[in-house]
């Protein structure tokens, strides 16, 4: 298991750390790990299957219509 920071995070998903968090309130988003007092991280697998649902998503039209 591998544990991505902010900064790797940002790499993968370009958004802001901002709407990261707006995302993740939502329940729209994996959910941060608090490694320390004041370090979070997210885990890689689930940020990846997020992607990819994203990418299934656009990959076939019209799914949610």
């Amino acid at each position: 298991m591998r544990i991505l920071s902010k900064r790797q995070l940002k790499e993968l998903v370009l958004y802001s750390h901002q709407h990261v968090a707006r995302l993740e309130k939502a329940g729209k988003f994996p959910k941060r790990v608090q490694l320390g007092p004041n370090r979070v991280g997210w885990v890689e697998d689930e940020v990846l299957d997020w992607l990819q649902l994203r990418l299934d998503d656009r990959e076939i039209p019209n799914r949610h219509s």
